[in-house]
């Protein structure tokens, strides 16, 4: 048996099959999530990872010994799984099991309460890893594993929320990975008859035989830019593994980040819903707070990370949100991500306003942003001790996550971000300035100052 407890993460369960957790790790962690959550159903989805099915009899082996019916959606993107918990009261836990965009050597599992709300480093994760590493425990009366499929109940729900009748002719091109949006994306398209698709890596593969089915990776858009040339698109989109990141091209070929992304549909839920709450995480551009405020809207700056990020929205019943590393999340759906309603969001844009989408992201990009940089350091804290040192006195200082410095009162106002990474022993910096020229002279001067404590090697 294998279960590591280095696999419990801030935001999920994850590591390398079988060396940091086999199949019998997974049937205590069945166990775990229904002794920790004192389950009656916990729905159960799964990617196609070739691990993944004996994942699957593992935990349900564990939770349904421990008195828990099993609703087996059988493969499931991730906003599927999340669809079936949130739109039935019945429902008392989810888990997807799936490792997202790793490689496929790994896997794991996503974890949520009844109402979505996820398990993670501050909401439980902590106790279920206690309740795991303890186990195996003796068996009560067994629950039963009942299948069902939640596809077109899924795909209703989605476009009941946006107009399609009114879409004008497109051209898109879609890239899935070899991940899970491809059990999907054609039932998608159907019921988008104005819209032409020409479809890449739909075949869900567990061996990833194409690229990493990582759409942040901007080396991994390399095949849909192509296609969008070659084919004239009006957009390539992409997605993760378990389909809970959304990656968009436009129809030059030119990557849009997420946080421009977020500024981009923003405004178009605020129009139906005048002062809604939008979040957005503290390495995204200060374009996002700025579309928001125009739209009506109000604006709050949130961590990084789904299991962090989701409570506060659901606390402060916000209407969106999103994340530079492309996640985002809609009250409409129990403020959780899904990606094929960014799809019908930026169609939407498009078709409302009849411009290229090349012509809607850049006003949008009027400040320079340096993406995220990476480095592995010694002591992440006592680098951030030491900025704080240098450039808090007289700034806007935020420590939500990490530390994040906003310079206002410049007359070139900017900011910058460092935080330690909750998924790697990385230290992260973005920043973000009115012109290339300052962002590049600010990132020299940020990246010595992160070399004054000791070494760091940018990866």
């Amino acid at each position: 048996m294998t279960l590591d407890p280095k696999v419990f993460k801030a935001y999920d369960i994850r590591g390398v099959v079988p060396e940091q957790i086999d199949e019998e790790g997974a049937f205590l962690i069945g166990q775990a999530m229904a002794r920790h959550t004192g389950a009656r159903t916990i729905v159960v989805g799964r990617d196609m990872r070739l691990t993944s099915p004996g994942f699957f009899s593992a935990f349900s082996r564990g939770a349904v010994g421990q008195g828990a019916d099993v609703i087996d959606i059988g493969l499931a993107t991730t906003p599927m799984l999340y669809f079936a918990v949130g739109d039935h009261d019945l429902h008392d836990a989810g888990v997807m099991i799936t490792a997202s965009h790793n490689p496929g050597e790994y896997n794991g599992f996503k974890l949520c309460h009844g109402d979505v709300q996820p398990i993670g480093g501050n909401t439980g994760m902590d106790k279920v890893r206690e309740i795991a590493l303890a186990g195996p425990y003796p068996e009560k009366a067994a629950g039963r594993v009942v299948e069902t499929d939640v596809k077109s109940a899924y795909l209703d729900r989605i476009f009941s929320l946006v107009d399609v009748s009114r879409f004008r002719d497109f051209r898109m091109a879609v890239d899935c990975g070899n991940g899970m949006e491809g059990i999907l994306i054609h039932d998608f398209l159907k019921r988008l008859p104005t819209v032409n698709a020409d479809v890449l890596y739909d075949d869900p593969d567990g061996n990833f035989p194409n690229h990493e089915a990582n759409p942040l990776k901007d080396e991994t858009l390399d095949d849909l830019k192509g296609l969008v040339l070659e084919k004239k698109a009006d957009l390539g989109i992409a997605f993760d593994g378990d389909a809970d990141r959304f990656g968009l091209v436009d129809e030059r070929g030119q990557t849009v980040r997420g946080d421009i992304i977020l500024a981009l549909i923003a405004p178009r839920l605020l129009k139906g819903n005048p002062g809604g709450i939008v979040y957005y995480d503290v390495r995204c551009s200060r374009v996002v707070a700025d579309e928001v405020k125009k739209a009506g809207g109000v604006s709050r700056m949130g961590p990084v990370g789904h299991g962090l990020i989701k409570p506060l929205m659901r606390r402060d019943d916000a209407l969106l949100g999103g994340e530079l590393s492309l996640h985002f999340y809609f009250r409409d759906l129990s403020h959780v991500e899904a990606t094929d309603l960014v799809t019908l969001l930026v169609l939407d844009m498009m078709s409302e306003t009849g411009r290229p989408l090349s012509e809607l992201v850049a006003p949008l990009m009027r400040y320079s942003h340096s993406g995220e940089l990476n480095f592995r350091v010694s002591d992440a804290r006592a680098v951030m001790g030491r900025i704080e040192e240098k450039y808090g006195s007289g700034n806007r200082v935020t420590k939500i996550d990490g530390l994040r410095v906003d310079f206002d009162g410049s007359d070139a106002p900017w900011f910058f971000s460092v935080r330690a990474s909750n998924t790697e022993p990385l230290l992260r910096l973005n920043l973000e300035c009115p012109t290339e020229g300052m962002m590049l002279d600010r990132r020299a001067e940020l990246i010595a100052a992160i070399r004054e404590v000791g070494p760091a090697e940018a990866v």
